[in-house]
């Protein structure tokens, strides 16, 4: 599996001829970035925003998404996929927000997109259970700060945490007072992460910084 990061909260997912698009920024996003344009298999869409919906630039040449958009669960290309919705949030006004959670190559990846509380009830957690990789929002619009989603993704006992959805005008901090949290000595990002099921060995809770 690989994992690339394009701002704000979109990521691909690449496994063998699958894409996974993330969150993918639309086209008429206010954010300062220019959306990435590539084509998926399927579009894990966890609220109905621009900063998130955009199924239209993950649309390209002969490939068109398999979009999932809400809670529930899903079957496509024999991958199951769990959707868990919440009140969130964002911008001044109220979404559901949908937490993913999917297993790629046995690699189990739990994806909590706009996020912007910092508690589940017990239910809940037992419901999203342990993940090898942690996908957490760490700073911007209403989404959780860095220390907890810092605590909050080692709940899930993962064995990689990757934060997304840093640098805003409202806490361009958000990165560097996350990797504090984790006990980080520096910022150094990577341009990808390649990933197979065996390099989670070892691995409890480790931060890894994608460059976008």
């Amino acid at each position: 599996m690989i994992i690339t990061f394009h701002g704000k909260q979109a990521l691909k997912c690449v496994f063998g001829d699958l894409t996974i698009a993330l969150n993918p920024v639309s086209k008429d996003t206010t954010c300062d970035l220019d959306p990435a344009r590539f084509g998926a298999d399927i579009a894990l869409i966890s609220m109905n925003h621009p900063d998130f919906n955009g199924v239209d630039m993950v649309t390209y040449g002969e490939k068109i998404p398999f979009v999932i958009d809400g809670p529930g669960e899903y079957e496509h290309r024999d991958i199951f996929f769990k959707g868990y919705g919440f009140e969130t949030m964002y911008k001044g006004e109220q979404y559901i927000n949908t937490v993913y959670s999917f297993k790629l190559d046995g690699i189990d990846v739990l994806f909590f997109g706009a996020m912007s509380q910092a508690t589940f009830d017990a239910t809940m957690y037992e419901q999203l259970g342990t993940a090898d990789i942690v996908i957490v929002p760490i700073g911007g619009d209403d989404v959780l700060s860095p220390r907890d989603a810092h605590k909050l993704s080692l709940k899930m006992t993962p064995g990689i945490i990757i934060p997304i959805d840093y640098g805003s005008d409202r806490d361009a901090n958000s990165l560097a007072n996350f990797a504090k949290e984790a006990g980080l000595e520096s910022l150094k990002s990577e341009e990808k992460l390649t990933l197979k099921q065996k390099d989670l060995q070892g691995r409890e809770g480790d931060v890894i910084i994608l460059a976008s």
